[in-house]
């Protein structure tokens, strides 16, 4: 998974016992309330969390998020089928990384200039570096993280706890993104209406680095919104469906980010 101790068993690996990590964090910290984000599998983290103490949430931002199980599922085209075979043939930090910067940015954005050299380039010799550090990924947090991922899922119970607590969601996602089909994404956006906002930006599975500025940007509009005590209404940018408003909480610029792989707390 990151640099921690790895468990062995796949049943170790769930998206409730890391949302419960993340919550015991929090406890650690002192931190009463917080602005979460996540991405990719924190993402579903992030939803996990929310449901589970949505007193504590300020406001809720999900990247590249599907629902779990046959949504974690991409796409089957002879591009991502070729991208799976290389993943799973991949056992050296070169390999790795090559076929990391297929699953993670648009052929675009790595065959832009960045002076003399290309964006690939530049960011394989950044891959191979991290992934010689820190050594390839075990099987079994591979195994576990795959277990996490497949037997997620947010109940209707939980999508209520979530629309109605008060707080404000970002949807963001790439529409090219292989790894996460950006329609499951839009699907949980639009269960959970009235408090959601879907922001689709031209990017891979890593569209907060193709897309820096605008996901900051959406990051920025969504915590002011909720320190605002902006409405749902207001907030949300699909056909009006609802009239129904709900409260807010006063808000703390504390951010907790859990992504794929790590979990990193940041103060905004």
């Amino acid at each position: 998974m990151g640099r921690s101790s790895v468990p062995t068993k796949n049943s170790e690996y769930s998206t409730k016992i890391m949302a419960k990590d993340a919550i015991a964090l929090m406890d650690h910290l002192g931190w009463r309330k917080a602005h979460v984000f996540g991405h990719s599998m924190g993402a579903m983290i992030a939803c996990k969390l929310a449901a589970m103490v949505p007193d504590r949430v300020l406001s809720l931002a999900l990247l590249n998020v599907t629902g779990g199980g046959f949504e974690c599922l991409p796409k089957l085209d002879r591009r991502t089928i070729s991208v799976a075979i290389r993943f799973l043939k991949a056992k050296t930090p070169e390999q790795r990384a090559a076929v990391d910067l297929d699953t993670h940015y648009t052929k675009e954005y790595l065959d832009e200039y960045v002076g003399p050299s290309t964006r690939r380039a530049i960011l394989y010799q950044e891959y191979v570096k991290s992934i010689s550090s820190t050594g390839m990924q075990s099987s079994y947090g591979f195994d576990g993280q795959v277990n996490a991922c497949w037997t997620h899922k947010m109940t209707r119970t939980e999508i209520e706890l979530i629309r109605s607590a008060g707080f404000l969601v970002s949807v963001m996602h790439g529409r090219h993104d292989i790894i996460a089909p950006i329609y499951y994404a839009r699907r949980l956006a639009e269960k959970l209406l009235p408090v959601a906002r879907m922001v689709d930006l031209h990017g891979g599975h890593l569209v907060s680095h193709e897309r820096t500025k605008e996901v900051n940007q959406a990051l920025h509009e969504l915590i002011n919104a909720s320190e605002t005590k902006m409405s749902p209404q207001d907030w949300s940018n699909f056909p009006k469906k609802s009239s129904r408003k709900y409260p807010h909480s006063r808000s703390v610029s504390i951010c907790v980010l859990a992504m794929i792989e790590i979990t990193t707390i940041s103060m905004l």
